[in-house]
């Protein structure tokens, strides 16, 4: 990438004509269209379903809605046959899923997210792989009290789901702190911009009835009918990719100097999600198109938002991405059109490099002297397990305020900013509660490099298991791994109980998604630091033949591999997959 800098004044985005959101009549969009647009800006008749006593559900318009609010609705899969043959309605619950910018929460709010998951979520909760919390498991009548709980710490679900800018991340490495604060707190700025205005989400849960009824101006930016669907944004840090980049809508790499943060180079047209049987579904990496100083940010959130939401496809919601809009009409076109309307070129991008996309676990000191310790949490389940009593012990560190919780789009948490004369007291507790202040230790190098989504038992799109399987899975890869003393060879693996890509399996080096209880597509040779998708090498296939091939091409890659040479990278040179080079040629 080009070196050479070109400063340019921030200017303010040009009006823009919004009457493309409405080019069409609404019965001729997706359904979710209209709702939207007569959603009286998402407040719709949540308030009305919430007191319904004769069934533990909501409407499905509803449902719709609630995403924007942060909330899924939900039914324990593991009791529907059971409810079905008793001729009772599934047994549904909700996950709410909380805003948290760039994954920092207080102890204070780490508290308050415990108590909550202990009184409502069935005495646990989850980190996700956007860095922040959800709760399954909530009834239907809880959902308001546990809005209220989070209101008390500063804390919501505004965004965390629905046709809007979902929560920000941000690079979270602590050993090079004073940079990624800085990142963190553009990320927070960026979060606080996009986030919806609606004064619905106080209506519904807190009763804060708005002093007039909604307007048009309401929703400046994103008027009745929001976004074409979600559209997600992220500040990553090099040479850690740990929030990958490349699968975001709109990401920014951090360009720095002597530890000062001088700009963005701008990332587009990221996407994971793609559907099984449909090849004009695909995920995408994003272009880096140029760079902008750090007072062009909030500008260049509101053009390329700006771009997809009036170019966006709103008749197909599978071809809504953001990601279609630029293979639709080109990738200049788009460029061409963020331009026009912040009003000045983009500056020719930066050099960076990435190295990794995982996690830095266990102790490191911070350039402000500062102690961090990163926790590896499988999946990101918090719970109390056995001898492992993570939910409580992170409670007792909480209680002492000895940290700053940071939450890691790797679904793990580092315990932040502590003393160094607290160290030890971090250590001690960790300790009483069986959990290892050395998370490397007994666990390879793959399982350290793993994600999963939820799937079963609560997700409704899951079509097999994911977080319950995989580490299962991982224990018998191990021992493929020990056979061909591969064991500390770090190697890349995600798993989906769908093809949506929640995990981001599609930019790992091994990668599984849900075809059928059992069953999986396999896919080999993503790059290790997320800059290549992978490509499917067997399609719809059980256990032993995924060991079969994992077998073969983990021994090949033993014993034929060149020096520094990542897994990902083997397989293509040796001829296991074909290199993807483009999402448009994933299904190929």
């Amino acid at each position: 990438m080009s070196t050479t800098k070109t400063t340019q004044a921030a200017a303010p985005a040009v009006e823009v004509d919004r009457s493309r959101d409405l080019s069409q009549p609404l019965e001729k969009l997706a359904p979710e269209e209209s709702l939207k647009f007569h959603s009286d800006y998402l407040a719709g008749t949540i308030a009305t379903d919430l007191v319904d006593e004769i069934t533990r559900a909501v409407d499905e318009n509803n449902n719709k809605l609630m995403k924007f609010h942060g909330i899924y609705q939900q039914d324990d899969r593991d009791l529907r046959d059971e409810r079905r043959q008793q001729k009772l309605e599934p047994y549904f619950t909700f996950m709410l899923r909380g805003r948290l910018p760039g994954g920092v929460c207080t102890p204070e709010q780490w508290l308050k997210i415990d108590e909550l998951g202990r009184l409502h979520g069935n005495d646990q909760f989850r980190l996700t792989t956007r860095q922040t919390f959800q709760f399954h498991y909530l009834d239907r009548n809880a959902l308001r009290e546990v809005m209220i709980g989070l209101r008390d710490v500063g804390l919501d679900g505004k965004a965390a789901c629905g046709d809007v800018a979902r929560t920000v991340m941000s690079g979270v490495h602590p050993g090079l702190s004073k940079l990624h604060k800085q990142v963190y707190e553009q990320a927070r700025i960026a979060s606080d911009h996009v986030i919806h205005k609606t004064s619905a989400y106080e209506e519904v849960w807190f009763g804060e009835k708005p002093a007039t009824p909604r307007g048009d101006d309401e929703e400046p930016f994103y008027g009745k009918q929001y976004m074409p669907r979600k559209f997600k944004i992220g500040f990553a840090v090099p040479p850690s990719n740990d929030i990958d980049i490349y699968s975001q809508d709109l990401g920014f790499v951090a360009i720095a100097s002597r530890g000062k943060l001088k700009g963005f180079n701008v990332v587009i047209g990221g996407g994971m999600g793609r559907t099984d049987r449909a090849p004009e579904t695909y995920p995408r990496l994003g272009d880096v198109i140029g760079f902008i100083e750090v007072d062009q940010l909030v500008p260049t959130l509101d053009a390329v938002m700006g771009v997809q939401r009036d170019y966006g496809d709103r008749v197909t919601r599978s071809h809504a991405r953001f990601k279609y809009t630029i293979d639709d009409k080109g990738l200049p076109f788009i460029k061409g059109e963020i331009e026009r309307r912040l009003g000045f070129a983009l500056a020719p991008a930066k050099r960076f490099r990435f190295d990794s996309n995982g996690d830095q676990l266990g102790w490191t000191t911070g350039d402000d002297g500062l102690e961090h310790f990163t926790l590896f949490i499988e999946s990101g389940r918090i719970i109390d397990r056995g001898e492992r009593r993570l939910l409580t012990g992170l409670r007792a560190i909480a209680q002492a305020g000895l940290c700053v919780f940071r939450l890691t789009p790797n679904q793990s948490v580092i315990l932040s900013d502590v003393a160094p004369e607290d160290r030890p007291k971090v250590d001690a507790l960790l300790a009483e509660h069986g959990i290892d202040n050395v998370p490397t230790k007994g666990r390879s190098a793959l399982r350290l490099n793993s994600m999963a989504c939820v799937a079963m038992p609560t997700c409704g799109l899951a079509m097999a298991e994911a977080e319950r399987y995989l580490p299962d899975l991982i224990t018998k890869i191990e021992g493929l791994l020990e056979t061909h003393g591969l064991t500390e060879e770090p190697i890349t693996i995600r798993m989906t109980g769908c093809p949506n890509g929640c995990a981001r399996p599609y930019i790992a080096e091994i990668a599984l998604t849900g075809r059928a209880p059992g069953k999986y597509n396999l896919y080999l040779g993503a790059g290790f630091h997320g800059q290549r998708l992978n490509k499917m090498v067997r399609e719809n296939v059980g256990e032993d033949v995924i060991l079969e091939v994992l077998d073969e091409t983990l021994g090949a890659y033993a014993k034929d591999r060149q020096d520094g040479e990542r897994f990902g990278d083997f397989v293509i040179r040796a001829g296991f997959v074909a290199e993807v080079t483009e999402g448009r040629f994933f299904n190929d």
